[in-house]
């Protein structure tokens, strides 16, 4: 029983209901198989006031927004669940591939080997005006090595999936007969209800009442002292969900959402938005990357003193063809 999904009490093969969750109990349905469907959950829609003029610049400027009613998966897509598709499909992600030199012109040859980009943790204290002192392109580093081809995923199939770009994300959410979210959806959703507060859970975070977010303690990015109990992805579903039921919202890994990347919002109010016009988006990407997508909820990697962005509103641009150790993904479908 492959190409399966969860949603609401029924499992599905593409858009049709095969069998309810109590019925598949009672006919025996390995408990394993459920584990691999993604869950979905139905929020009915509605009003809320989009972005934040708090923390960083590009989160602006707030505006209302009504998003009709969807569905959304109660976590990040897994490894466990990605492995299924690609098994059934034999998709190749974006980082397998090698690049075409033509197409990147003066680019070393080493860069144009399939491979992906790593976190690589100094040792020291580093310039941190540049990313290059911690982030590495590492070849053979893909989403069942993400981090070299001597890593694995072997005992991590609960951990979300990570070294996929946002075509492969499009590719999964299509082949489960769903979609990712819009920004103004995947903001929607986050909130859980809450309005204008700063996190998933509030408008303040104090680790002393237990750990909301699988994110960075220490100075980054030399020193994570990993006290929420993990380094790097926990397990989706190992801290609290937000107000609609929906786990890592905040931290774990960064998600990508449909819509093309411009640093600010309109302020004006909108209706089911699907972002800017991938034109608008142009003019702030460069010849090498292209036009980039956004990312949302922050990661593993976000910490106070350099990235403040386990948060709703929180956003940042991501390159279409590649991928890195903190982004992942989760999906949307539409209820009719």
């Amino acid at each position: 029983m492959t190409g399966l999904t969860v949603f609401g009490r029924y499992i599905f093969r593409g858009n049709l209901p095969i069998l309810s969750l109590a019925v598949a109990g009672l006919l025996g349905v390995p408990a394993a198989l459920a584990a691999d469907l993604p869950e979905f959950v139905e929020l009915s829609g509605g009003t809320f006031l989009m972005g934040e003029d708090r923390i960083y610049r590009e989160e602006t400027e707030i505006h209302q927004v009504t998003v009709s009613p969807f569905a959304i998966s109660r976590t990040e897509i897994t490894n466990a669940q990605f492995r299924e598709f690609v098994e059934e499909t034999g998709y190749v992600t974006s980082v397998e591939k090698p690049l075409d030199p033509a197409d990147y012109p003066g680019v070393p040859e080493e860069l144009l080997q399939p491979g992906s980009m790593v976190f690589a943790q100094p040792a020291g204290a580093v310039d941190m005006g540049d990313i290059g002192n911690w982030w590495r392109y590492v070849a053979g580093a893909n989403w069942q090595h993400p981090t070299g081809p001597e890593s694995n995923i072997d005992g991590l199939d609960d951990h979300p999936v990570t070294q996929v770009s946002i075509e492969d994300a499009r590719a999964y959410a299509k082949w489960v007969g769903g979609r990712l979210a819009t920004e103004a959806e995947w903001e929607f959703a986050a909130r859980g209800g809450l309005s204008r507060k700063a996190y998933v859970w509030g408008d303040s975070y104090d680790p002393a009442q237990g750990w909301k977010a699988n994110s960075w303690q220490g100075q980054f990015p030399t020193d994570d002292l990993a006290d929420d109990g993990y380094h790097a992805t926990a397990p989706v579903g190992q801290f609290p969900a937000n107000g609609y039921g929906l786990y890592d919202m905040a931290g774990n890994v960064w998600e990508h959402v449909n819509d093309w990347w411009v640093p600010g919002h309109p302020a004006s109010a909108q209706t089911d938005p699907s972002g800017p016009p991938m034109k608008l988006a142009v003019r702030f990407a460069s010849s090498a990357t292209g036009p980039m997508t956004v990312v949302k909820g922050g990661s593993w990697l976000c910490a106070p003193n350099f990235c403040l962005r386990y948060r709703p509103a929180a956003r940042q641009p991501a390159e279409g063809h590649i991928g890195s150790n903190h982004i992942g993904f989760r999906i949307v479908r539409d209820i009719q």
